[in-house]
């Protein structure tokens, strides 16, 4: 069985590789402050960072994990079931770029920003989620 390219599926692929890149930031700063051997040399995972944005991107990449979780799910329910609209084509890309904002401004230590962008991308399941119960 193929399912056709749907917007909620496109922006679903779009956010599981947003996802997928997280990490890197986190480690690029490691490497720079230790260098590329000893950075790798650490077996449990746990090294200090000078700055503390690094500890901030973890945490950013965690949330964004959780979010996936709940995420694709709804879109590959929403595509398979055929309920796919604009409406639910736009909730998939503004969560998108709710998550991409979130990160970047959950790394600059922008709290207010940090929790809008989260209640947007939420918003934007619920919407995923109304639509698949015949809500909306």
């Amino acid at each position: 069985m193929t399912l056709d390219q749907t917007p909620e599926l496109f922006w679903l692929a779009a956010v599981t590789a947003l996802t997928g890149v997280l990490w890197m930031p986190h480690i690029l700063q490691l490497i720079v402050q230790m260098g590329l051997f000893k950075a790798m040399q650490e077996p449990t995972g746990i090294h200090p960072h000078d700055a503390e944005w690094p500890h901030r991107a973890t945490r950013a990449q965690y949330n964004a994990i959780e979010n996936l979780a709940v995420f694709a799910p709804l879109a590959l329910l929403i595509a398979l079931q055929g309920l796919g609209d604009g409406l639910t084509a736009l909730a998939a890309m503004v969560f998108f770029w709710a998550r991409l904002v979130h990160f970047i401004v959950y790394v600059l230590k922008l709290s207010y920003i940090r929790t809008t962008a989260f209640l947007v991308g939420f918003a934007c399941q619920a919407v995923l989620a109304l639509r698949l119960f015949g809500l909306l």
